[in-house]
């Protein structure tokens, strides 16, 4: 089961909070429309909170990809904070901990976006 809660750490900035499994599924495109909705609204500093997701298969990792792209396109950044274990691991063995901000704990990733 996925669930993905979100809140406003500060103005322009958005913490968004996925627990569960981030797979193939219509759930997972959750993360996108989220992205995309935030964008409208003028946010363009976007955290993801990883902590709480247990699973991540490529479609997971695509849908993070799209929603880097939108954030790019918006001249926004999108971090990622306190991923570990198989979530973390995938994103290393696809090199794309190389691409996204990662940050080990959500306060520091909040941090990095106030600043």
């Amino acid at each position: 089961m996925l669930s993905i809660e979100q809140s406003k750490p500060h103005p322009g900035a958005a913490l968004i909070r996925v627990t569960g499994r981030l797979t193939l599924g219509e759930n997972s495109q959750q993360v996108e429309s989220i992205v995309s909705a935030l964008i409208a609204e003028g946010c363009r500093n976007i955290i993801f909170d990883l902590s709480g997701l247990t699973q991540i298969d490529s479609t997971g990792i695509g849908r993070f990809i799209a929603g880097y792209r939108q954030m790019m396109a918006a001249q926004g950044v999108l971090r990622m904070a306190a991923a570990s274990g198989p979530v973390r691991s995938a994103f290393h063995v696809t090199r794309l901990d190389s691409v996204f901000p990662f940050f080990d704990t959500v306060d520091e990733a909040v941090g990095a976006a106030q600043a």
